[in-house]
């Protein structure tokens, strides 16, 4: 006769209906005194006892037992539907796309628990050969955060992600800016765009905001210097007949409407050039509102759809890609967020010095952020000793 296992060490036995041998382990009891199991199966006793002796001890450390049928592909998905409470919607419509193009394909039918962190290092060097550095990067923090809260729901021990190094991907697209010549010709093709467009792109070039905060800038936003009271106010409340004008850049389109960082709510002077294009566009968009009637949405938006609502940034990229092609350039090869890249590229050009585009830009960590960003549209020049020296020794 086999001997008996005591009480509390499980049970093994033969399913004639699954054809595999099962390990069932009691973790607990209901309220109503039933028992609550988990079972796991092998294709031979000796698979099923192994399996039966873990449960048994991750059962003596405290852990909840899982069934160990749950899927990398479904802690993704998990993850994406509950784990990015408050994030932007654009965001999460992203990592859901990484997601379902790159991780659940490759990975998504592989149980939990026998993920190894050698499935992920060869996941992580197949992909590094489809995508740049930053989407391979943005591919590993979705799975390790899936992880992450699947390992706090006891469906898996660990998280392999963390044991695995990040490859070098493909080069991705470099960052551009226009050049002197080539802005002088967009602001010219510029001219004849629409309105909302015209505006758009004078603030993202000449002022270097984000996308994201020109999209959301208001009128409520747009001041102008008072100069009876020495103090900014709105145009909504003192009119177009001032000398200088300026831009709170206090929010933004991104979640919480708050801008990047905090070192990026700053009030920038606009030049004239500006000022000229948001009147006219102010105008506008006044007789854009008597038409539109009851259908106008009232946004405050500066750069709103004929309904007042906001733009999409599809919308923006289609329409400023119209006015790169009439400036004789390649269309499809620019984005808007590069007028912002020619900002910082045409004042470095012009000898203004680093800290100060950081300020102009808002960028958190000063100069230091402004060159790693914008390496490639910084001209590096230090001054100050050929400066000295021709002081110096002057040229005879």
């Amino acid at each position: 006769m086999p001997k008996q296992r005591a009480h509390g060490d499980g049970g093994l036995y033969w399913s004639e209906a699954r054809q595999r041998w099962i390990a069932e382990v009691t973790i607990g009891y209901t309220p109503a005194g039933r028992r609550i199991t988990r079972k796991a199966g092998g294709r031979t006793k000796t698979e099923a006892k192994n399996k039966l002796k873990e449960m048994l001890r991750d059962h003596d450390d405290g852990l909840v037992v899982a069934s160990g049928r749950d899927t990398v592909g479904e802690a993704v998905r998990n993850w994406l539907e509950f784990g990015l409470s408050g994030r932007a919607e654009s965001t999460v419509k992203t990592k859901r796309t990484l997601a379902e193009k790159h991780i659940i394909p490759e990975l998504g039918a592989r149980k939990l628990r026998e993920l190894t962190a050698d499935d992920v290092d060869r996941w992580l060097a197949r992909t590094s050969k489809e995508v740049s550095t930053r989407t391979l990067q943005e591919l590993r923090s979705i799975l390790k955060r899936s992880l992450v809260r699947a390992q706090a729901r006891d469906k898996v021990k660990r998280n392999v992600v963390l044991l695995c190094e990040l490859p070098k991907g493909k080069t991705g697209r470099p960052s551009k800016a226009l050049t002197m010549d080539q802005a002088t010709r967009v602001l010219a093709a510029n001219e004849t765009a629409k309105p909302w467009l015209h505006a758009y792109i004078l603030v993202s070039l000449l002022v270097g905001l984000r996308t994201e905060e020109v999209r959301d800038l208001p009128w409520a936003y747009v001041v102008a210097l008072d100069e009876k009271t020495s103090t900014w106010a709105t145009v909504k409340e003192i009119g177009w007949q001032h000398e200088e004008f300026g831009i709170y850049v206090w929010r933004s389109d991104r979640a919480g409407g708050d801008t990047k960082t905090a070192k990026s709510r700053r009030t920038l002077k606009i030049p004239q050039r500006c000022v000229v294009a948001l009147q006219q566009l102010w105008n506008h968009q006044a007789k854009v509102r008597e038409a539109a009637g009851d259908a106008w949405e009232d946004n405050d938006l500066v750069f709103a759809t004929r309904t007042g609502t906001k733009l999409s940034a599809a919308n923006v990229r289609r329409e400023f890609r119209r006015v790169i092609t009439r400036a004789g350039l390649v269309g499809k090869e620019w984005t808007p967020r590069e007028l912002r890249h020619s900002f910082v590229s045409l004042l470095s050009a012009d000898g203004v010095p680093i800290e100060h585009i950081a300020r102009l830009v808002g960028h958190a960590g000063g100069s230091a952020v402004t060159e790693k960003v914008y390496r490639q549209q910084i001209r590096p020049v230090i001054q100050e000793g050929a400066t000295v020296m021709d002081r110096i020794f002057p040229e005879s």
